[in-house]
């Protein structure tokens, strides 16, 4: 499984940390400035190389001059040329960091990393934390702004979960990220994910063909997404890994279901609020497609959500409201929108009634609407008979 640095040569963000990034770039922007302000404070780079010198042993090149030649190679083949610095800091678990300051590179290994990895291993784990840096250093910084923007939310009391979640999936997606750069800079999947199972097992050696079969295995068995917090699962990153590098036309629908799952209230990032807005309006839409429920109340009630709507508003059916699409959070969601509707204007009522119910019954939410009736619409036995009633008749009509 070579990767081809032709191919794959240039590392692309996701668009989930496109969307992340753009979003706090344009929504919150005396935050962006003043995080942009506070990664470029020169103090603080002075005290973060303090620290690495005083808490790790420097790598020399010239006493460790094996490493220090992987780690050329592995800056070569993803185009990166500062001055970079290795450390080995105290500790038994394996692992790798890269602390970030622009225009240097600064890389802090851990345990017994360097003598447990072969060097095409080594290549990857290099590769992996370099990848970070070029993603942090592009654009003008703007991966790592959103990045410490998120982290510094999470920080303070009273974080709404949107930004948890956010924070969350955009980490998830950097790491992502960073293991194709590890595939890049040691020309190959295979070494990528064995050095990624040895870091997590600690054992000495690794099948990655073995591996992968794993993987297939657990994920033949899965029912739902990714609940990990800064690195998905390595079953997910291998993968991950096998996708992009031979079925990449599956990769964006394969990574929704792994690291998202169906649209969730319960876990709405800051896109999927966007998503869920644009989603409301085309529900509406079709809730008044081909009907005459659009009456003065109704689209009154319809612009106090969206000020802009209009006649034309488009639509694309109940496709995007499918189970493994939306879970039944969101119907419920739908219910409580089209039952809105229905009270809102008495004059219409039993036609509107049956055109929520038409929908909910298409969203296989029938039982679940009815709920919605005798909780918030004050539905008693008689008004429910009657409701059925009706449903029968449209049906047999």
């Amino acid at each position: 499984m070579d990767v081809s640095s032709g191919e794959y040569g240039t590392l692309v963000p996701f668009e989930y940390q496109a969307s992340v990034a753009s979003y706090l770039h344009d929504n919150e922007r005396e935050v962006w400035d003043w995080a942009v302000e506070r990664t470029s404070r020169a103090d603080q780079l002075d005290s973060l190389r303090a620290a690495l010198l005083r808490d790790t042993y420097r790598l020399d090149p010239q006493s460790h001059a094996d490493v220090h030649a992987v780690l050329n190679t592995a800056m070569e083949r993803l185009g990166i040329q500062v001055p970079a610095t290795l450390y080995q800091s105290p500790g038994d678990q394996m692992n790798a960091s890269l602390y970030f300051v622009p225009g240097e590179v600064h890389i802090i290994v851990q345990g017994p990393l360097l003598e447990r990895m072969s060097q095409d291993e080594l290549l990857a784990i290099l590769g992996h934390e370099l990848a970070h840096y070029v993603l942090w250093s592009r654009d003008g910084g703007r991966f790592l702004i959103a990045e410490r923007i998120l982290a510094n939310a999470l920080a303070a009391p009273g974080t709404s979960p949107s930004l948890r979640e956010t924070y969350r999936r955009y980490s998830l997606y950097t790491e992502l990220y960073a293991d194709r750069g590890g595939a890049i800079a040691c020309g190959t999947v295979g070494p990528a994910i064995s050095s990624l199972v040895k870091v997590i097992t600690g054992i000495r050696t690794v099948d990655p063909e073995a591996y992968l079969k794993q993987a297939r295995e657990i994920e033949s068995s899965l029912k739902s997404a990714s609940d990990a917090h800064s690195h998905p699962e390595t079953f997910i990153r291998a993968r991950a890994l096998e996708l992009w590098h031979g079925d990449a036309d599956v990769l964006t629908q394969w990574l929704l279901a792994r690291l998202h799952g169906p649209l969730a209230l319960e876990n709405l990032d800051l896109p999927g609020q966007l998503q869920l807005q644009q989603l409301t309006r085309e529900f509406l839409s079709y809730y008044l497609a081909g009907t005459d429920l659009g009456s003065d109340a109704v689209l009154a009630q319809i612009r106090s959500m969206f000020p802009d709507w209009r006649d034309d508003e488009p639509h694309s059916g109940l496709l995007a409201f499918a189970p493994d699409r939306v879970d039944d959070g969101v119907r419920d969601y739908l219910n409580a929108l089209m039952l809105d509707l229905v009270l809102v204007d008495g004059d219409q009522q039993d036609a509107a009634l049956m055109r929520a119910a038409s929908i909910a019954n298409q969203l296989g939410s029938m039982d679940r609407f009815q709920q919605n009736l005798r909780r918030d619409a004050g539905f008693g036995r008689r008004e429910l008979d009657r409701f059925k009633r009706q449903l029968a008749k449209e049906a047999a009509a």
